[in-house]
């Protein structure tokens, strides 16, 4: 992957009550989104979403990721996966290659109780901050009614 390219891939999900549930996004080099939401709670049917962002929006994924630091993150001290569900996040940026996997986060205070309590809580902002934006774009984007 050229230094100058972007990738980024978010993943939280578990498997309970409902079936499998979670969210996924994906921001390639070429800008290309795509978007996965699997709910079944009230026999929700999979939300996908897909389309291009431009340079600017691009921009604000990869200043996010620079402001959280988390490319200087290890993960060999964060909980593993467990019953409760999973994070991944895997990042490609100036010319570094990242992938994270642990426990689902549910708040900062699951954080605190680990080995590593300052790189989980800039894997939980940063996830936090992600996912914020990434539901920005889509309600920006996909539930617009003409007038």
């Amino acid at each position: 992957m050229n230094r100058n390219q972007f990738y980024l891939r978010y993943y939280g999900g578990s498997r309970g009550k409902f079936g499998h549930e979670f969210i996924e996004f994906v921001i390639k080099p070429n800008g290309h989104f795509m978007y996965i939401n699997n709910s079944h709670y009230k026999n929700d049917t999979v939300i996908k979403r897909k389309g291009y962002l431009s340079a600017t929006a691009i921009q604000a994924f990869k200043d996010m990721v620079k402001d959280s630091n988390i490319l200087t993150e290890d993960d060999s001290k964060w909980p593993e996966p467990d019953y409760k569900g999973k994070q991944e996040l895997e990042i490609c940026m100036d010319g570094q290659h990242v992938s994270f996997t642990c426990c689902k986060l549910f708040s900062v205070s699951d954080c605190e109780n680990s080995r590593d309590p300052d790189g989980l809580r800039a894997l939980y902002y940063l996830a936090q901050d992600l996912k914020c934006l990434v539901f920005a774009i889509m309600s920006v984007h996909f539930k617009i009614k003409p007038i």
